[in-house]
């Protein structure tokens, strides 16, 4: 098969697949699949339906090569949680506007984000982070400060309810003290992981409403974080056009400056598609299967919160053989390094067979280490279709439409 190298210094090759790659190459290591092109449509999803401003959340994913892959289709807001989020995104897309969207920061972090690097939103929920962004940038008259709120994580399947935002019946004072500091003020909130209604947004901007009449203040942007879901198997959301029709709908009922701004903070939902891995099945017991990735690799999720990615055995020919569940131990010599699933495979997997582990390219190479020496650098662009997906029964509707024009 034969190969060249993108600008990015990315294997590529026109045509090639997930099932190509492992048949075609037997790779001993792991190798990383990526779909610029899947990325590039969630993008554009996002910028042309969202009704309101679409801001990266780079935690996901922090990948230089995805960041460009999203300025280029559109996507110029990031929301960054760190001093090196912010440095690492100043230093790939010099013209976006980075948000400083963790509650709690350094000082330090926060004095050199707004001085060296241009950052001017920042995000809080207490009384000493404000005293503190207003010290750390010497009274600036030009910030953004979004309070956030604490909202129900009922409806999503990773809750974020407990760390950070203000309860309900105190976030008054807050937002009347940032209003005086701020030359825009900001509500914001985060529903948690994988919302799987709208309805949680929907209650979510009650919680708004209620904080805004309290406090009696005028708000310029209202930032619904993030949440946005993608498909897994047992995790199945309604169309995500949903989402954004609730979420304007009650955006347009708050009593807010006529001129407010509605933002959003999508992760997942935009790099999700991105990315899978191939992995090789090293040993069969039972109903266990060894594979050489796992906890300490891409796989965190799937054993640390028991995620159920997506999982397909790619061999040829195919196997006719019934699918069964089975749970996955990872190449390490720890017990942790166990992957309950259930993940769903043809009973005659054996040692030596592939597996494409899907939907990665959420939190799979931003949590990603080289314990025990196990791991793998190597990414390969391919260009099929990720193993699941929100957005390429939309592509195709415009695809028709077009052609009927």
């Amino acid at each position: 098969m034969q190969q060249h190298h993108n600008a990015l210094g990315l294997a590529t090759a026109p045509g090639n697949s997930a099932r190509g790659i492992a048949l075609d190459r037997r790779p001993v290591a792991p190798v990383t699949l990526i779909r610029p092109h899947a990325a590039a449509r969630a993008a554009r999803f996002f910028v042309e339906k969202f009704p309101g401003r679409s801001m990266y959340a780079v935690k996901a994913n922090p990948s230089p090569d995805l960041l460009q892959i999203l300025w280029d289709s559109g996507v110029t807001h990031y929301d960054v949680a760190s001093l090196n989020e912010v440095r690492l995104v100043r230093r790939t897309l010099p013209q976006a506007t980075l948000c400083f969207m963790h509650p709690v920061k350094a000082e330090e972090a926060i004095a050199q984000a707004y001085f060296e690097h241009g950052v001017k939103t920042f995000s809080l929920d207490s009384i000493e982070e404000l005293d503190k962004i207003v010290r750390a940038t010497r009274n600036a008259s030009d910030l953004t400060l979004c309070v956030r709120l604490r909202v129900s994580s009922e409806h999503s399947k990773l809750s974020l309810a407990s760390k950070f935002g203000v309860a309900p019946g105190e976030s008054k004072e807050l937002l009347f003290r940032a209003r005086q500091v701020a030359d825009a003020l900001g509500i914001c909130f985060h529903v948690g992981s994988q919302a799987m209604t709208p309805q949680a947004y929907a209650d979510a901007m009650e919680r708004v409403r209620q904080a805004i009449v309290e406090a009696a203040v005028t708000v310029d942007v209202v930032d619904v974080g993030g949440g946005f879901p993608s498909t897994y198997p047992g995790m199945e959301p309604p169309p995500l056009e949903l989402y954004f029709e609730t979420i304007h709908r009650a955006f347009e009922s708050l009593p807010i400056s006529y001129s407010a701004e509605l933002w959003a903070e999508p992760g997942r939902a935009l790099c999700a598609e991105y990315s899978s891995i191939i992995v090789r099945v090293e040993k069969r017991r039972g109903e266990e299967l060894y594979i050489n990735d796992g906890a300490y690799g891409a796989l965190f999720d799937a054993a640390h919160i028991d995620w159920r990615f997506p999982v397909s055995l790619l061999r040829e020919p195919d196997s006719h053989a019934k699918d069964m569940p089975f749970s996955f131990y990872g190449p390490t010599c720890d017990d942790l390094d166990y992957m309950k699933g259930p993940f769903m495979l043809p009973a005659d997997i054996r040692a030596g067979d592939y597996l494409e582990i899907g939907m990665l390219g959420a939190y799979g190479s931003a949590m990603r280490t080289a314990f025990n020496g196990f791991g793998s650098d190597e990414t390969v662009i391919v260009e099929d279709e990720p193993m699941a997906s929100l957005y390429v029964a939309a592509d195709r509707e415009v695809a028709s439409n077009v052609v009927k024009l």
